[in-house]
């Protein structure tokens, strides 16, 4: 048994060490905060404060699934801690599961009673609920739904003659109409409708006719470039193209998925690259992210960016388009690219995902739901996501499934990380992230990898953030989401 001075020594320790916790989470170094909050609970672990505030820099790091583990067992220590139901609602609220949050939030309520901000934040919820209900209820089934795509006639759009940004004529996207937009989204103007839904009606056909997982053949002496996420971040898309050159087809592109939400230029952003893809398909590839998907567009701020800039129609649109994004890329048969991760079973073959119908809304598991979410661990084998979708998978997991394929390396994307890019599993997996200084808070490096044929060994360049007009991240997200960010 220790004795009383051991037991208060070792409280006061964990004291010290959740202060320097809470200090490295106001400098916005959230994994160091979680380190440090875990050896806080590792020598108290009924301390409901150390669970609860690991529970926030969790979510800060978009680890939803551990912020509503910790703040669950802050709860269990103590069921009168409002602020355990409080972390476990914002955590729930992320994942856009409105209807279990709307408990805990009533629960911080009866506890907080004379609160005005638990009191606010509870009457937002009811209201995001109480949508969401109408939504449901209105909503016709995916499989009755129609195409808003085919609806569409641009051509009878009329430009009226006052405006003075970029045109496409004809039907041919040029570089020079690229150029005069992109120059024009850097001013912070729009860009006509009618040349909005061509580009991204061109962009539909283009990705329909592809399958779900796309060979890239990169001739010897020449090289590609894979891009991570930009979450929404023009004015960095903008200095990837001014260090590494405009796309083209001597200077190709794959920009991994979750071109948008967070960042509050995410329709310059999508449109910049699908022109790209018309302009010259062979110069753009993209895949999709967890982040292509109507779920997380209506809470990360990409629907209400499409209709406060261009309309209703355009948010169906994108939508429709979103399905049609391939899952993977193969550079080279060498190199396997995805967006989020492997599988929670062994022997998937590249043939299995060229053989996923993507044309719909991601699922919550199997194979499309485990590329576009899951995330790479440090120990063998799988374990539950962070994010509380998808799973966590191995060094041994990774090695297996590049031999199962005759494949040497990796890449993928989804999660920030302090240089850009990080190097795990023995050097066979890369995560490439594209979006420096994250939300505007994150202090993180942008990365992107080029490859040279015929080696392909990866070089990887680092990025700083660059200035944006003053307009927040999340401007356009769910209101509700946005007393949390």
């Amino acid at each position: 048994m220790p004795t009383m001075e051991s037991e208060s020594s070792i409280a006061s320790r964990a004291e010290e060490l959740k202060c320097l916790a809470n200090e490295a989470f106001k400098d916005h170094k959230y994994s160091q905060a979680i380190d440090l909050y875990s050896q806080a609970i590792e020598l108290n672990n009924q301390n409901a404060v150390y669970w609860a505030n690991r529970a926030f820099a969790h979510t800060k790091l978009e680890e939803y699934g551990s912020a509503i583990h910790d703040a669950t067992k802050a709860i269990e220590i103590d069921s009168k801690y409002s602020k355990g139901y409080y972390r476990r609602g914002a955590a729930l609220l992320a994942m856009g599961k409105f209807k279990e949050a709307l408990k805990d939030f009533q629960q911080v309520k009866r506890l907080c009673p004379n609160d005005p901000d638990a009191a606010k934040k509870l009457k937002e919820c009811e209201k995001a609920v109480m949508k969401l209900k109408f939504e449901e209820a209105i909503a016709v089934p995916e499989a009755e739904r129609r195409s808003i795509a085919e609806s569409i006639d641009f051509h009878s759009i009329e430009v009226e003659p006052q405006y003075s940004g970029a045109r496409i004529e004809g039907d041919t996207v040029t570089l020079e109409f690229v150029k005069k937009m992109m120059e024009d989204f850097k001013n912070q103007k729009c860009l006509h409708k009618r040349y909005a839904f061509q580009i991204v009606l061109q962009t539909r056909e283009l990705l329909r006719a592809l399958p779900s997982l796309v060979d890239i053949t990169v001739p010897d002496d020449k090289h590609f470039t894979v891009c991570g996420d930009v979450h929404g971040q023009f004015y960095d898309l903008i200095h990837i193209f001014e260090l590494n050159g405009l796309p083209s087809e001597d200077n190709p592109y794959l920009f991994n998925g979750d071109f948008v939400d967070r960042g509050s230029f995410s329709l310059e952003v999508i449109l910049t690259l699908f022109a790209f893809k018309c302009m010259c398909p062979s110069a753009m590839y993209l895949s999709r992210g967890n982040h292509e998907s109507r779920s997380m567009n209506k809470i990360y701020g990409f629907e209400g960016e499409v209709k406060s800039k261009l309309n209703d129609t355009f948010v169906e649109l994108f939508a429709e388009v979103f399905c049609c994004l391939p899952l993977a890329h193969v550079i080279n048969e060498k190199v396997f690219v995805v967006h989020g991760g492997l599988f929670s079973v062994d022997g998937v073959k590249l043939s299995d995902i060229r053989a996923i119908d993507r044309f719909c809304e991601p699922p919550e598991e199997g194979l499309m739901c485990e590329v576009l979410w899951s995330d790479p661990q440090h120990l063998p084998g799988r374990g539950p996501s962070k994010r509380g979708v998808g799973l966590s998978f191995g060094p041994d997991v990774t090695e297996r499934f590049l031999q199962d394929n005759n494949l040497d390396l990796v890449v993928r994307s989804h999660e920030v990380k302090d240089e850009g890019y990080e190097i795990e599993h023995d050097g066979k997996l890369i995560t490439v992230f594209s979006a420096p200084n994250y939300c505007d808070q994150m202090g993180n490096k942008g990365a992107l990898i080029r490859f040279e044929a015929p080696e392909l060994k990866p070089n990887i360049v680092t990025f700083s953030a660059v200035s944006h007009p003053d307009v927040k991240p999340m401007a356009y997200a769910n209101n509700f989401l946005r007393m949390f960010s």
